[in-house]
């Protein structure tokens, strides 16, 4: 009877203990899920979001590299993909998912260009300081 009592205490002990190692584990597994949360699905959505945003406002005009390092100007965007002009006579067809970057907008060309041309404009504005030269013939004198 003893040793029955025995056996039932240390039974208890080890299933308590047990249960307090899988609590451990558990808050474990989450800090792990926690972690590739953080570091790598967040910051991937984020840039899927950035990608779709920037292939939506492709336009006419913009100059974009495709994935294969192709660089060109968009002639037409169309539904799903892109005709992207070449050189003067050549245009590809892309689909708008192999465009890896647009490299520069078209309305942001135009502002840039605005800013350029008022900077050249102040800077012919400014008149250069009139400085005397020194006399040379006073110094010849002394």
């Amino acid at each position: 009877m003893y040793s029955m009592i025995l056996a039932l205490a240390t039974a208890e002990s080890s299933s308590a203990s047990a249960g307090g190692s899988m609590v451990t584990t558990l808050i474990t597994f989450a800090v792990i899920i926690m972690i590739f949360y953080f570091l790598i699905i967040r910051p991937q959505k984020k840039r899927d979001n950035e990608v779709k945003n920037m292939l939506a406002a492709m336009k006419k005009g913009d100059k974009i590299v495709t994935i294969g390092g192709i660089r060109g100007t968009v002639a037409v965007v169309k539904e799903s993909t892109v005709i992207v002009k070449v050189d003067d006579n050549t245009r590809i067809e892309f689909s708008k998912n192999a465009i890896s970057q647009v490299l520069n907008q078209k309305a942001e060309t135009e502002k840039a260009d605005d800013k350029k041309s008022k900077k050249a404009e102040k800077i012919e504005k400014v008149e250069k300081p009139e400085v005397e030269a020194p006399k040379a013939e006073e110094k010849s004198e002394n």
